[in-house]
């Protein structure tokens, strides 16, 4: 069942929010602008099973847009999973493909962490916010109410993107101008996020890093892969302290 919506918070980037909306009819085009998120969704769900079984627990997806991520933890035995996201539009393509696909245990909201926070403290097993941070005015916040979210002892699953030379190169000029992976102006530079930040705000929040992995590509053999080396895209396992 869909619970009703529920006032945004302003922790938001107008342009960003459109940006995303405008392309959100294309979510699950996996040879789209989303396709690189199908491409890496499994390994994302793989990383965030290595340290928890999800079977059983209620999981948060943060910025879910149109689903991909929410969709496979609720088709991996979690006994509920929510996905809140700030757009509408790509909120309307997740449901449907949910309906479409008869996806138990699923509910999306219109929401922002912060707000949600407030009315359900301490209410999941897991969070999860991937590839999300970067987009906001002030992650701290976003971490701040992931950490009020979990459960104490449950855990909060982080990606985001490296923020230098190599970054820029990379993740900016290599998949957005060079390769065309993703459409130009997805990131700015300066919305990066270096791993010692992020895990600044979260030890500030109560979170404990666990383990951080860097996210690879090799665009000759089109694979994904993890690596201890972080320069680029990557992930953090944080826990909430109990």
């Amino acid at each position: 069942m869909i619970s009703p919506t529920i006032e945004k918070k302003t922790n938001a980037d107008a342009s960003e929010l459109a940006k995303f909306s405008d392309s959100a009819h294309r979510w699950w085009d996996m040879q789209g602008e989303f396709g690189p998120l199908h491409e890496i969704n499994p390994i994302r769900l793989e990383w965030i099973n290595s340290h928890v079984a999800l079977s059983g627990m209620e999981v948060l997806d943060i910025g879910c847009g149109g689903g991909i991520l929410s969709e496979s933890m609720a088709k991996s035995g979690a006994s509920q999973v929510c996905g809140i996201d700030l757009s509408e539009k790509a909120l309307k393509v997740a449901k449907l493909h949910c309906l479409e696909h008869q996806v138990d245990c699923l509910n999306y909201l219109e929401t922002s962490a912060e707000d949600l926070a407030t009315l359900r403290p301490a209410s999941f097993d897991v969070v999860t916010c991937m590839e999300m941070l970067e987009h906001v005015p002030e992650p701290s916040s976003v971490i701040r109410a992931c950490s009020d979210l979990v459960r104490p002892g449950g855990w909060v699953f982080v990606s985001t993107i490296n923020r230098n030379l190599r970054s820029f190169l990379m993740a900016i000029v290599g998949a957005e101008y060079l390769l065309k992976m993703i459409p130009k102006g997805t990131h700015e530079y300066l919305k990066l996020i270096r791993p010692s930040e992020l895990i600044s705000f979260a030890h500030a929040a109560g979170l404990s890093a666990v383990q951080i992995k860097g996210l690879h590509y090799n665009p000759i053999t089109r694979r994904y892969w993890l690596s201890n080396e972080a320069m680029v895209n990557y992930f953090v396992a944080f826990r909430k302290q109990a």
